[in-house]
């Protein structure tokens, strides 16, 4: 799970310094730098989740959780941002403020998973 996790990470950190590109040297490309944003914000959260997992310092069943809804989260985020830019649509009618919902979810799931985390013998 670890290894799909980082994955997704590098995927986003990827996607995050293209679309930071894409912005810099785009015309009005406001929101290719908020999706450039979430995604390597997101990236490096995703890349302490599991490193925090490793080291049991966030209970693995509740931190997992949170690591994948960064990932679902900025990539609904960012997506729909893209997608706007480019296409002149949404990906669907609130994506962009469910992706938002579900990275703020996250967060408090770290949260929980820190307080329920199992301590070894």
């Amino acid at each position: 799970m670890a290894r799909l996790l980082i994955g997704f990470a590098g995927l986003m950190g990827a996607a995050g310094v293209a679309l930071a590109a894409a912005a810099a040297h785009g015309g009005d490309a406001s929101r290719l730098a908020s999706a450039s944003a979430m995604l390597l914000f997101h990236a490096t959260a995703v890349f302490a989740a599991t490193a925090l997992l490793a080291h049991r310092l966030l209970h693995g069943g509740i931190g997992l959780i949170a690591a994948f809804g960064f990932v679902l989260g900025a990539a609904l985020f960012a997506g729909d941002l893209t997608l706007r830019q480019y296409a002149g649509h949404s990906l669907f009618p609130y994506a962009a403020p469910t992706g938002g919902t579900v990275m703020i979810l996250s967060w408090l799931v770290v949260t929980l998973a820190t307080v329920v985390v199992k301590r070894g013998p």
